[in-house]
């Protein structure tokens, strides 16, 4: 099984127990507000995201990894990788991605999460370069993907939505552990 430990986080596969704590995370417009279209997602549809993130781990070797606070074990949302399939323009490249519930934001768990990502990615999975897609105003995100030393490489827009998109980079040259 694929586990990452952080200092204040352990980063894993996903488990039954974690499908109403992340649907409750999908109701929140607040933490939907710069995914895809802004909606929110209820338990069944949580159900299928978690279904996904699952299969792509089987497929690609690599997938969202469910987060959890260390000590308590409560799930604190999601950090990984995946095949950005909903911006077809970006295949064949891989995306870096998080997303945390609303109660943990602003404590860095999402840059600490990212890091090991990050790590991940370039060092155990030998993937040459990663991606980040983000809306030009999610400033917290943005943050996040300073703090990674992505640079910007494009914008572009979402297919369906027309809503704006920049398109991050780093490969295996620029990352510094």
């Amino acid at each position: 099984m694929t586990e990452i430990l952080t200092p204040r986080l352990l980063l894993r596969r996903w488990s039954d127990d974690d499908l109403v704590p992340m649907s409750e995370f999908h109701v929140d417009p607040e933490v939907m507000r710069w995914i895809a279209d802004g909606s929110v997602r209820d338990l069944e549809q949580t159900a299928e995201n978690i279904e996904h993130w699952e299969e792509e781990w089987d497929e690609e070797g690599f997938g969202l990894f469910a987060v959890e606070l260390l000590g308590s074990g409560e799930l604190i949302g999601f950090a990984g990788l995946s095949l950005p399939e909903h911006l077809p323009e970006a295949m064949p490249d891989v995306e870096i991605g998080w997303r945390l519930g609303r109660p943990y934001w602003g404590q860095g768990y999402a840059s600490e999460a990212a890091h090991a990502v990050l790590e991940f990615a370039l060092q155990d999975r030998g993937l040459d370069r990663v991606i980040a897609i983000v809306h030009p105003s999610n400033q917290a995100s943005l943050n996040v993907i300073e703090k990674l030393g992505m640079t910007l490489e494009r914008e572009t827009d979402q297919p369906g939505s027309g809503s704006p998109r920049q398109i991050y980079a780093i490969d295996l040259t620029e990352y510094q552990a």
